[in-house]
């Protein structure tokens, strides 16, 4: 990609949370994991991150996915691959803050610049990854590792074909306002109505008391991420 061609292409951001608050040791132990994480996810779906153009900061990166990369696999199992991986770690780590990461997908047109990819989709995946409602879902299940945010339109293009491993259902759709300017997303809840979604475990932390709006609505179906992770494990 040279900055004399528009292209259109998959784009991903990763954030750590709360990566000001770490040690200069706990930054780069929390960047090491978090590469080894994203490499082996992304070898789940036969991928080599060696091959994205990425724009790194300390504490994530904004790739842009190779021309020809199948967009379902990375909008569903690629998620899933990187879910359980940190899991993993976190489930191993005897000391220091969990790895806790945010994450957002959005397909579009760009062009190479020399401080990164320019045009309209780095914005709009940059703007959902940085969003409240995601930074929210961290915030209140501490037993989550992954948020997880695609915009509207790979939403639509590929999350509802069928052809992703995570179901439509699972998703509740958001609206950011940045700048004076609304992106739409759809985050990964795990329910497929609102107020809340699965932990670690698969279940919600109680929040205490009938009239908590964390607990599902009657009828309300729970996607079991962490049964998902198991089955492609």
């Amino acid at each position: 990609m040279n900055g004399n061609e528009l292209v259109y292409r998959l784009l991903l951001a990763v954030d750590i949370q709360a990566y000001s608050k770490r040690s200069t040791r706990e930054q780069l132990q929390a960047q090491h994991s978090l590469t080894r994480a994203l490499d082996r996810a992304a070898l789940g779906i036969g991928l080599e991150r060696a091959r994205w153009d990425k724009q790194v900061g300390g504490d994530g990166e904004l790739a842009t996915l190779p021309e020809g990369v199948d967009p379902a696999p990375v909008a569903g199992d690629f998620v899933i691959g990187l879910a359980s991986e940190l899991r993993a770690l976190n489930g191993a780590r005897e000391d220091g803050p969990p790895l806790r990461v945010r994450l957002a997908l959005h397909h579009g047109t760009m062009t190479a610049g020399p401080f990164g990819p320019a045009g309209d989709a780095p914005i709009v995946v940059q703007r959902l990854l940085d969003s409240a409602p995601l930074r929210r879902l961290l915030a209140d299940d501490p037993g989550r590792d992954l948020a997880y945010v695609v915009s509207e339109s790979l939403y639509g293009d590929v999350v509802r074909t069928g052809f992703c491993s995570l179901p439509p259902a699972a998703f509740q759709a958001v609206k950011v306002t940045a700048k004076g300017t609304a992106f739409r997303g759809h985050i990964l809840t795990g329910r497929t109505e609102a107020h809340g979604a699965p932990g670690r475990d698969g279940r919600r932390a109680d929040r205490g008391g009938p009239g908590d709006r964390s607990a599902p609505p009657p009828g309300a179906r729970v996607i079991d991420f962490p049964q998902l992770i198991r089955q492609r494990a």
